[in-house]
């Protein structure tokens, strides 16, 4: 933690961009191994298990990290989206904006666009997405539904987005 504390913001700024690009890349080869003992069904298995608990875990940490308090609604949902771990590395958009809902969209996804690259098919994350926004959402505020917009293996994820979202709070 000393290190941490001699360093200027541009140096921090480049530190949480490489802690996040560093748990991702580990996620990503627990995923392959997974993949590669087990298949890919198992391993999304095993995946969505793993963010069924990571994502509350994840929610709850921001929540008490950035004072956002239990039932804080839409406002407290956009506000910790913002401050996931991948925030710093995917493009992410808020769209269609109201009282009771919004949308939200994964414009670039590091995953993906390095599978788009690579010229690989999507990883099709739609049932680990589910369970993750899912339970981030409720975590916030346990009024708010999710529903997928789309994403992979959906036909439109990765045209003008990977992954969106929509979030609906009940009054």
């Amino acid at each position: 933690m000393d290190q941490l504390k001699q360093l200027d913001r541009d140096q921090l700024l480049a530190v949480i961009s490489d802690f996040a690009k560093n748990w991702l890349a580990h996620d990503g080869l627990w995923f392959q191994a997974a993949e590669k003992q087990f298949g890919m069904e198992t391993a999304i298995e095993l995946d969505t298990e793993a963010w069924k608990r990571f994502t509350v875990i994840e929610a709850k940490r921001i929540m008490a990290r950035h004072g956002i308090g239990e039932n804080s609604g839409l406002e407290g949902l956009k506000k910790a989206l913002g401050f996931r771990l991948y925030a710093v590395l995917n493009k992410q958009e808020f769209r269609n904006e109201t009282d009771r809902s919004f949308e939200f969209y994964m414009v670039d996804c590091r995953v993906q666009s390095a599978r788009k690259r690579k010229e690989l098919p999507l990883f099709p994350c739609k049932s680990v997405g589910v369970v993750e926004y899912t339970g981030f959402a409720h975590t916030i505020d346990p009024r708010i539904k999710t529903e997928c917009i789309g994403c992979p293996p959906d036909q439109q994820a990765g045209k003008e987005y990977y992954c969106g979202w929509r979030f609906t709070i009940e009054s």
